[in-house]
């Protein structure tokens, strides 16, 4: 049964309550609410649009490239449709249409001569497969104008016996296609054999899972040896009078002031066996004169270098969480009858956690992308990732192998934020 009470309140329900001009007050708080949305994020569009046009495209761009090379397509293009429908485990070369085309295409490339669709890409891109098959495909684009009729795989032979080796066609038929995991495979010291089966590389050319590991590591330890350093310097940075501990954080930022290509050069002057260093070790007699050791151009020198450039990254975020927590709790921790490694133990270092995760997460990405410090000071023993993502990049012009190289560091990255946040919290990281 329907108590009176209800019947009432259905009968007669409570009056809206409206504002000077008359509009519902709940309406009208939306309304301004929404108003009070759309400023906000008209305010965030400037910096939307910057971090699109800096941070998302380029990545795309990065993710794009490390799979995407269209070369083959774009200066055979005839070529590229034909091999396609070869059966390289039936037989040993392609069909005679296929040779055709191959001839064909390279005569029109060689008479068009666009920028991007030369033979000359065609055979840098066949290089990355097949080192030394560079000259084969100049000279051969240089020749086919002399093939006027077929047959065009018995002409093609006669131009250079290199062409009857099957793996340049079943290669040639693998890197066709516009979208191809071969730099990755590159990227992961592994090549492709005579059967199209992945297979490691020789010993020798195998690079990069190495220095990705060097990488992880040397990034690891500087991590490390930031905090061991910056904990007690934040310590006392939080404890001392204000006066002072603004001196000393000036002393901590000056590095800041001062160009990184000269902090680094520096330390060659400093780390050199003819160095600072090590005339101070021989002049005291703690070393002979013949036995300097060598700092400089090896793991050595990029350790150093790299931990000095990066520890103000380490003590910021640490004293900005120790300057807020107050004195008294490890004094009255004292009082309590707790030792001093008790009282740090229990109460300070729990509430300085979220300083040393920001600091260690801080210090970590930043070292494992460096390339500036370890090209100039790493030598061969010292050299990280980042650099050979630079070499090709700016040397060999193997852009599409580089972007697979950052895209593997990438993914490296975002799996280590994934086990940071799943062990220590992003949501407990504190930068001030």
């Amino acid at each position: 049964m329907v108590s009176a009470a209800d019947s009432m309140s259905t009968a007669n329900p409570p009056e809206q309550i409206l504002a000077d001009d008359g509009i519902p007050l709940k309406q009208k708080l939306a309304r301004t609410t929404r108003r009070a949305r759309i400023k906000a994020f008209l305010l965030t569009v400037p910096l939307l649009i910057f971090l699109i046009v800096t941070f998302v495209i380029p990545i795309g761009q990065m993710l794009t490239r490390s799979a995407h090379n269209p070369t083959v397509s774009n200066v055979l293009p005839n070529f590229a449709v034909a091999i396609k429908s070869w059966d390289d485990s039936a037989s040993e070369y392609p069909e005679e249409s296929v040779f055709e085309a191959f001839v064909k295409d390279l005569q029109a490339a060689r008479k068009n001569r666009e920028v991007g669709k030369t033979i000359g890409n065609v055979a840098v891109r066949t290089n990355y497969e097949i080192p030394g098959t560079a000259s084969l495909f100049k000279s051969t684009g240089r020749k086919a104008k002399n093939i006027e009729e077929g047959p065009y795989k018995q002409a093609l032979f006669e131009l250079n016996k290199k062409w009857e080796n099957p793996l340049i066609w079943k290669t040639l038929k693998r890197i066709a296609s516009d979208y191809t995991p071969s730099f990755y495979v590159a990227a992961i010291d592994r090549t492709y054999d005579a059967d199209g089966n992945i297979v490691e590389k020789k010993q020798e050319l195998q690079i990069y899972v190495k220095i990705f590991w060097r990488t992880l590591w040397l990034s690891a330890l500087i991590t490390s040896i930031c905090l061991i350093l910056a904990y007690p310097i934040s310590y006392l940075l939080s404890v001392l009078p204000l006066k002072t501990s603004n001196l000393l954080m000036i002393m901590v930022l000056l590095p800041f002031w001062t160009s990184l290509l000269v902090r680094t050069t520096a330390w060659i002057a400093i780390l050199q066996s003819n160095g600072i260093i090590n005339n101070v070790l021989v002049w005291a007699n703690i070393i002979p004169d013949d036995f300097r050791p060598q700092m400089i151009y090896n793991q050595t020198g990029t350790i150093i270098a790299m931990v000095h450039i990066l520890l103000p990254f380490m003590v910021l975020p640490l004293y900005s969480v120790m300057k807020t927590i107050p004195p008294s709790y490890m004094r009255a921790a004292r009082s309590m009858g707790g030792s001093w490694f008790y009282s740090f133990r229990k109460i300070y270092l729990p509430q300085t956690l979220p300083g040393v995760a920001a600091g260690t997460l801080l210090v970590f990405i930043l070292a494992i992308g460096y390339y500036i410090t370890p090209a100039l000071v790493g030598g061969q023993d010292g050299l990280l990732i980042s650099n050979l993502i630079a070499f090709h990049m700016q040397s060999s012009l193997n852009w599409s192998l580089a972007a697979a190289l950052g895209t593997l560091l990438l993914l490296v990255i975002l799996v280590l934020y994934w086990l940071y946040n799943k062990f220590v919290g992003v949501d407990n990281l504190k930068f001030g």
